[in-house]
């Protein structure tokens, strides 16, 4: 049997599953979308091999992450996630994630939900990219830069363009799977 083409990211036991079963697939839970804008947040200047090692330590210690529970956290709580050896014990990254849960409940509260507030910088569809070779891919678009732009001004932090674009491209509001990436065909729409 041929071995699947993959992105070329995608070459280690941790990231293959990953890859295959959810990089990219458009997301429309809120507390998996909430997950996502704490790991990425969290993955700032480390890899994202790392944050996947962690996951599960991270699900464990941002109560599933479920933001009403997050946002009730206090002094005590901050002090347990920063001595909590399996997620990234960095205070400011510690620390947005709270105020991230926060500003999470009040997005809800006025616009509905934090789909609905994120998919807007894609107009509620997945924007279908047609990169052959992974130097095309960009590390942050105008959509990038308004949705951090965005969320920083509703009171996320750790929301910087970047990471706003490994965010739409993780959760599927953008396909950057490689054309030859048998992915890419999974997700695209059917024409």
């Amino acid at each position: 049997m041929a071995e699947l083409s993959r992105c070329a990211w995608a070459r280690t036991d941790l990231s293959i599953p990953y890859h295959d079963r959810e990089w990219g697939r458009p997301v429309h839970d809120d507390r998996t979308l909430f997950e996502f804008l704490i790991l990425e947040g969290a993955q700032a200047g480390l890899s994202w091999s790392t944050i996947l090692r962690k996951r599960a330590a991270y699900r464990k210690a941002f109560a599933n992450f479920d933001a009403a529970r997050v946002a009730r956290f206090g002094a005590v709580d901050a002090r347990r996630l920063l001595a909590d050896p399996g997620i990234v014990r960095n205070r400011l990254k510690v620390s947005a994630a709270i105020d991230n849960a926060r500003a999470t409940l009040a997005v809800r509260a006025r616009d509905g939900s934090l789909d609905r507030y994120l998919w807007q910088f894609v107009n509620g569809r997945p924007v279908q990219n047609r990169w052959s070779a992974s130097r095309q891919v960009p590390a942050e678009t105008d959509a990038s830069r308004a949705m951090s732009k965005a969320l920083r001004a509703d009171g996320f932090r750790f929301v910087g363009p970047t990471i706003c674009y490994a965010f739409m491209q993780a959760t599927g509001m953008v396909n950057d799977h490689l054309v030859d990436c048998f992915r890419h065909r999974q997700i695209a729409p059917r024409r």
